[in-house]
């Protein structure tokens, strides 16, 4: 199965946690694509059978700039070939920010619900307040991620 890892990062904690799941999904038999810079066009060359969301949160709960154009596109366009597919969001944050906490990987669990991709896990939070090793915290919701994932 073809999983495409799309991710938003600030400092960079993201694109780590997403360039960890990537290599939990391949260690798992998928084939895991992950570009922290991709189009639309990158993503639909792909084709992916899977989506995964990894994002930070930044501002006022906003996403990160460097996933912002690839989520613009996808909310001008709202691309149908996306429907049906099954997708889950990690979204980092830091719950002192209170309202504002994984606010990025809401708008991207926001985005997959318009979008009609079936979420098959509750989006992961990581919280900064409590982590020092975010993409370890995640395996254990990846290996969830990957035995739901499994035909």
């Amino acid at each position: 199965m073809k999983v495409a890892i799309l991710s938003g990062s600030v400092y960079g904690t993201a694109e780590e946690v997403a360039r960890h799941a990537a290599k939990l999904l391949r260690d798992a038999g998928f084939d895991a694509w992950h570009d922290p810079r991709a189009t639309l066009a990158d993503v639909q060359a792909f084709a992916p059978e899977a989506l995964l969301a990894v994002t930070s949160t930044t501002g006022m709960g906003e996403l990160p700039d460097n996933l912002m154009p690839l989520y613009s596109t996808i909310r001008d366009q709202l691309p149908g070939f996306f429907r049906g597919l099954p997708g889950a969001v990690i979204g980092l944050g830091d719950a002192s920010y209170g309202d504002t906490f994984c606010a990025g990987g809401e708008q991207m669990c926001e985005l997959f619900a318009e979008l009609g991709v079936r979420e098959i896990l509750p989006m992961l939070r990581l919280d900064a307040s409590e982590s020092v090793t975010p993409e370890t915290d995640a395996e254990p919701w990846l290996a969830e991620l990957i035995d739901t994932l499994r035909p």
